[in-house]
């Protein structure tokens, strides 16, 4: 495979970004001319990082080049910060990562590179934070991919959303991350009406039937598996067609990761 690393300023980051992407190498039988010059387009995976990452992560802790390879696949893996995927127009001169997929990004790889804009060809996944950037871009633009999976994440009722001012160590790291992204909306009514809240708008993407193929996997000694019990619990209360996988005794870790990329490639039938 061929590995580019492209650094360019981004209209909708305002700021210089960086992506990873890996494209389809010229098989040895092949003539060099003939094979960058067949006009062929290539499938897809939009592939996200998690908190505290950026676009160089999968592709130093998991084997995503070699999986790649074995499917004939381009990998785009952005940066986009601890953002959780979502705008932030008060950050430096705006920083709005929900816009960036849509608005940017995906023009130009799709218009700069040999890559397939057609749903059929386009599948997103991505862990822990890209996990929730995953079903909050499926939710909002369902019609954009084929295949969805969600890893070591899922979506929560923010209803029940309960900040404690006492909690210590992760837990009031956590519940300061949260109260930053209520902030950003204005208030709570603002972050229940934002791309976030993705618990209410299932059941009416459901009705609507143009959701991809969904796949939601997660380690049972994971701090996050509590939450994929309940979502999992609540998609097969409103009828959510999805497939959920647990692997015990994974935490939340590369080596989990690693594994289930390769089940959600299989899923996706690449």
């Amino acid at each position: 495979m061929a590995l580019l690393h492209w650094n360019f300023e981004s209209q909708y980051l305002g700021n210089n970004t960086d992506l990873s992407i890996i494209l389809p190498d010229r098989p040895h039988t092949v003539d060099a001319a003939d094979f960058f010059s067949s006009g062929k387009k290539y499938p897809v995976l939009w592939l996200l990082h998690g908190t505290f990452g950026d676009h160089t992560d999968w592709v130093r802790k998991s084997n995503i080049e070699r999986y790649a390879c074995q499917r004939n696949l381009v990998v785009v893996m952005p940066s986009c910060l601890n953002a959780n995927y979502l705008n932030w127009p008060g950050f430096g001169t705006g920083y709005n990562a929900w816009d960036y997929l849509f608005q940017e990004l995906m023009p130009l790889v799709y218009h700069w590179l040999p890559v397939s804009s057609r749903r059929e060809d386009n599948f997103i996944a991505g862990l822990s934070m890209g996990g929730r950037g995953v079903f909050q871009y499926v939710a909002g633009h369902p019609e954009a991919f084929a295949g969805a999976a969600v890893l070591s994440c899922a979506p929560n009722n923010l209803h029940n959303l309960r900040l404690d001012e006492n909690a210590t160590g992760d837990q009031a790291a956590f519940d300061q991350r949260t109260r930053n992204l209520i902030q950003n909306f204005g208030n709570m009514e603002g972050y229940l009406q934002s791309p976030a809240n993705v618990w209410d708008k299932l059941p009416q993407l459901i009705q609507e039937g143009n959701l991809p193929r969904l796949y939601f996997c997660c380690g049972t000694e994971d701090f996050l598996y509590p939450s994929h019990t309940a979502f999992k619990a609540y998609a097969q209360e409103i009828g959510l067609p999805a497939t959920f996988e647990e692997e015990a005794g994974y935490t939340h870790e590369w080596a989990f990761w690693d594994l289930f990329i390769q089940k959600a490639l299989d899923f996706f039938e690449i």
